[in-house]
């Protein structure tokens, strides 16, 4: 992943942010929203393009575009500056790999230590039971 490629490749635009700032937020455009086309990028060679094809596909469009917004703050500078540490973020988690399972077994300690106290439990279970003697 090269970094500066794909911040050179992102398309920003800001539109009027939804929610309250009076008369301010009829005036300026705060809500910054962040397009990625993901399948001309060339900062990205196939396989990184196929993990975040794979883990974030539901950000992403049908056409391959990933999109992203930020409106938290009143400052269009500051949403955008948010909005592109968020999306840095989003694609290397998108990158990580993640580890190989390794299959282990219980130790037997641990196995043995969990039919004792199933006996036990069992034995005390077994306390609790009437008991039926024959006088004959």
């Amino acid at each position: 992943m090269h970094i500066p490629s794909i911040l050179s490749e992102i398309k920003i635009t800001a539109i009027s942010a939804s929610g309250p700032g009076g008369q301010h937020v009829n005036k300026v455009a705060t809500k910054v929203v962040l397009h990625f086309d993901i399948q001309t990028s060339k900062g990205l060679n196939d396989t990184e393009k196929n993990f975040i094809f794979s883990k974030l596909h539901n950000r992403i469009n049908n056409k391959g575009i990933l999109i992203l917004t930020d409106e938290h703050s009143r400052s269009q500078y500051k949403n955008k500056e948010n909005l592109i540490k968020k999306f840095i973020k989003l694609l290397q988690n998108a990158l990580i790999k993640p580890k190989k399972r390794k299959p282990t077994k219980p130790s037997k300690s641990s196995v043995l230590k969990r039919l004792k106290s199933k006996k036990k439990q069992s034995d005390k279970k077994k306390l609790r039971h009437k008991k039926h003697f024959d006088w004959d």
